[in-house]
């Protein structure tokens, strides 16, 4: 079985999706597993009474079809069409995510909570992941704050950290031992309660595919695309960094912060430019995916070539 190490960049890079002819038709392959998957995967329940929410960018959304089976989610198989394919295994009722740590108020939500805690509203973001390729699309959530505010924080909450669901008979990339599991992300404490940050339960007005992260995932904008966690079972606050998964795998290629920066490379291609699913020609990479303006702020005087 592969190791993150072992995973060859043409494995990961997206180049081929826009230039070779196969590739598309796994891709249209990959839309028409999509019909056979159980309810919930799938073309799913709308959400009913949607309000558009406060950000959203004005630029041209991925297609539904792309967006639901170009994945990454190793849970589920190194290949990017590999969620969309055996994601059908994963149940999501019922489900509940455990907070806890450094709160006041540790508690177990089930995802019927969840969903009532606070108005959803359709977020439209752009996710950049590592690999160079980027999306535009259209999220359902809210913010994690206001969740996290629900358990009360104490002082000594500094970070935020995420564990997905482990289980290898719903999730048969655990099997393997490409990545140390379960997966695990984290985020400083500003950092989870800034408002961009989405507490995600759909897309495209729908339910999150189960190849997308659900029934819960966050979304982190300005971050490469790792760092939202998706399939959310754990969120404990800490008083240290806490151990991510990417980072354990490869700490000189996968940085705790992870924010998007054209000027700090991946050690096997650069960061300048992005190419978006859907064109073929690339774009430059925009400081924090574009989100500078709202989050530069979070690392006044940080070295963001050191803590990358």
């Amino acid at each position: 079985m592969k190791k993150a190490s072992d995973i060859r960049p043409s494995e990961i890079t997206p180049s081929e999706v826009f230039r070779d002819r196969r590739r598309w038709l796994q891709l249209a392959a990959g839309a028409s597993a999509l019909a056979l998957l159980p309810r919930g995967v799938a073309a799913a329940d709308k959400f009913a009474d949607l309000k558009p929410g406060a950000y959203r960018i004005d630029e041209k959304l991925t297609p539904y079809e792309s967006v639901t089976t170009y994945n990454n989610f190793y849970e589920f198989g190194t290949d990017k069409e590999d969620p969309a394919k055996r994601a059908g295994s994963l149940r999501t009722r019922p489900w509940a995510v455990v907070v806890d740590g450094a709160v006041g108020k540790p508690r177990t939500f089930a995802i019927e909570e969840i969903l009532k805690m606070a108005p959803l509203e359709e977020r439209i973001y752009r996710l950049r992941c590592v690999e160079a390729w980027s999306m535009v699309v259209p999220w359902v959530g809210f913010p994690l704050a206001e969740l996290l505010k629900r358990v009360e924080p104490t002082g000594s909450a500094k970070f935020v950290e995420f564990t997905t669901l482990l289980d290898p008979t719903q999730m048969p990339g655990q099997r393997g031992t490409v990545l140390d599991w379960p997966y695990r992300e984290g985020l400083r404490i500003d950092e989870a309660m800034h408002p961009l940050t989405l507490l995600t339960v759909g897309l495209y007005g729908e339910v999150l595919p189960n190849q997308n992260g659900a029934p819960i995932r966050i979304v982190v904008p300005w971050k490469y695309g790792f760092k939202s966690a998706k399939s959310i079972v754990r969120i404990r606050l800490t008083e240290t960094q806490p151990e991510t998964t990417w980072n354990l795998a490869g700490p000189k290629e996968y940085g705790f912060y992870s924010n998007v920066n054209p000027d700090v490379d991946h050690p096997r291609w650069s960061q300048a430019k992005e190419r978006r699913i859907g064109e073929f020609f690339k774009r430059p990479t925009l400081p924090f995916n574009g989100y500078a303006e709202q989050v530069a702020q979070l690392y006044a005087g940080m070295d963001l070539q050191r803590y990358f």
